[in-house]
C-alpha cells in the first residue's frame, strides 16, 4: 500500500499558495514541493490532493492510503459532497481521479503527523514567481 500525505497552504487567504505531497511507496519516499499561485487555503488543501492522485495515476499505483489534516477536505471526499458550491468543481475533479485508482482511501490526521507534507506546502509557497502571481 502506498501512503500519501497531503498538504495545501497560503501565505494570506487568498494568497501565494503551495503543495506539499509526502509520498512513502515500497519503501522509497517521494517528495514533491508544487507552488499553486493565488488563491485561498482550502482550494490549496484541493489542490494538494489533485496533484498527488494525478501523481499516484501517473505512477500506476494500485492502492493508495491518503492522509490530510483538512478536515473539509476529508469530509467532502468521504461524502461525495461540499456545502460551498465554491469548492464543487474540485471536489468533482479529485472524485473522478480518486475512481481511476483501483482502492483509494482518505483518512483525516492530526496536523503533528502531517509535519512533512506541511513543510513541503510552505516551501512551495516560496517558490511562487511573483511575476507570475501577478498575472
Amino acid at each position: 500500500m502506498i501512503e500519501v500525505y497531503i498538504d495545501g497552504a497560503s501565505a494570506g487567504n487568498p494568497g501565494p499558495s503551495g503543495a506539499g505531497i509526502f509520498l512513502k511507496a515500497n519503501g522509497n519516499v517521494e517528495r514533491y514541493s508544487i507552488p499553486l499561485g493565488i488563491m485561498e487555503n482550502h482550494e490549496a488543501e484541493y489542490h494538494a490532493l489533485i496533484k498527488a492522485l494525478e501523481i499516484c495515476i501517473q505512477k500506476n499505483y494500485q492502492t493508495v492510503s491518503f492522509r490530510t489534516d483538512s478536515q473539509l477536505v476529508n469530509a467532502a471526499m468521504e461524502k461525495e459532497f461540499v456545502k460551498n458550491k465554491r469548492y464543487s468543481p474540485l471536489l468533482e475533479q479529485a472524485l473522478q481521479l480518486s475512481r481511476q485508482l483501483p482502492l483509494f482511501f482518505i483518512k483525516w490526521v492530526p496536523s503533528s503527523e502531517n509535519k512533512s507534507a506541511d513543510d513541503l506546502a510552505r516551501a512551495a509557497i516560496r517558490k511562487n514567481n511573483t511575476k507570475d502571481i501577478e498575472q
